[in-house]
């Protein structure tokens, strides 16, 4: 990885694909995780696509950070890469709750330069009252080991995928209690702002088509909500993949690797 000097943050990141078909791709993970999360989709996408990995601040070599953020920070520095790396057009794929810096990352630089999004296995609902209940779990100082872990055995889902847990147990289990207990702070208020996911698409300032590729929460009634949901909006676009875990770019890398390329060729059209 390559380490650059945005907004005064140490961001890490590296380019990998020679296509110069636009837009180029940038890959984009949740919170308390880094590029690693790509790295078996990522020569997948490098074959058809210029393919840019970033670690968020304080989520690449340099695990401590002065400051507190959130998405609208986490967007600031998006933006200030792609502008550094004179990207004309890219479609960002954001894992998880880094889909709230995803959007506003498309707000900041409009459809032109970001003609379609990818979000992948988010909560794109309302939050429920365990799901915020487990967030308070996870930002108490008592009990937040008790909180990842809650969400760690419901990530796995009870799948023995060796990449799965390696990275729950040594790529996010590396992040120490000031992020994760700011994740879980940051995500509650994201649901608190919005409502949820899909009523922050909403307010996008400018109208473009967005792609869920999940699987969990695999239950039908979350796929009949998105489902719902996008025949009111068409530009929504969910697929359920069906994998066992909450990490499709590792349990499922060419299945979402293709859906991927699929939906970012269309932006051409």
């Amino acid at each position: 990885m390559r380490t650059t000097t945005l907004n005064g943050q140490e961001i890490d990141f590296d380019v990998t694909g020679t296509a110069t078909d636009e837009p180029a791709l940038l890959l984009l993970s949740g919170w308390c995780q880094d590029h690693r999360l790509f790295s078996r989709v990522l020569p997948i996408l490098a074959e058809e696509r210029q393919v840019i990995r970033m670690d968020w601040r304080g989520h690449g070599r340099r695990r401590a950070v002065a400051d507190d953020f959130g998405p609208a920070e986490m967007a600031d520095d998006a933006v200030a890469l792609v502008d550094e790396l004179a990207v004309r057009q890219v479609v960002p794929v954001s894992t998880s709750h880094g889909g709230w810096a995803n959007l506003e990352l498309a707000d900041r630089l409009g459809a032109g330069r970001v003609p379609r999004v990818v979000v992948v296995d988010w909560l794109v609902g309302r939050a429920s009252p365990e799901f915020v209940a487990g967030l308070r779990t996870g930002y108490h100082p008592d009990t937040w080991r008790e909180g990842r872990q809650g969400l760690f055995d419901i990530w796995l889902d009870r799948s023995d995928s060796p990449d799965v847990r390696r990275h729950l147990e040594e790529e996010m289990a590396g992040f120490e209690e000031e992020m994760w207990t700011r994740s879980c702070r940051v995500i509650e208020a994201a649901y608190a702002r919005w409502g949820s996911p899909l009523e922050r698409m909403l307010a996008i300032k400018e109208e473009r088509p967005i792609a869920h590729l999940f699987s969990q929460p695999g239950d039908l009634a979350h796929r009949r909500e998105q489902r719902a949901f996008s025949a009111r909006h068409p530009w929504f676009q969910p697929r359920w993949l069906g994998g066992p875990t909450h990490f499709p770019t590792l349990d499922s890398p060419e299945l979402i690797s293709e859906a991927i390329l699929a939906f970012t060729a269309g932006a051409g059209r």
